[in-house]
């Protein structure tokens, strides 16, 4: 399994519209092949800072996911919302304690 994390910061007047569209497609994300779990947080101190983790079969199953028509819609609807570079790291998860 791998692990997708993804730091993305916007614009304070453009939160609603992030937060409107990824309640539009989260859906979609979670249920695309090969993918097996997505939460969305936000920083409790910078208020315009949020991150996705999401949980993929393996990297080809979140490589089909970037070169998806799906990708193309959510990122270009998303990426002009930024203020600042996103940031993003597939880690493997090591131990999970619930």
């Amino acid at each position: 399994m791998l692990v997708r994390i993804v730091k993305m910061s916007f614009e304070p007047s453009k939160i609603d519209a992030f937060l409107a569209n990824f309640e539009h497609v989260k859906n979609s994300i979670r249920n695309f092949k090969g993918c097996n779990f997505l939460e969305l947080y936000r920083d409790q101190n910078n208020r315009n800072v949020f991150f996705t983790y999401s949980y993929w079969d393996h990297e080809s199953a979140l490589n089909n996911y970037r070169n998806s028509e799906l990708f193309a819609q959510v990122w270009a609807e998303t990426k002009i919302l930024f203020n600042d570079k996103p940031e993003a790291w597939s880690v493997d998860k090591i131990v999970s304690l619930h």
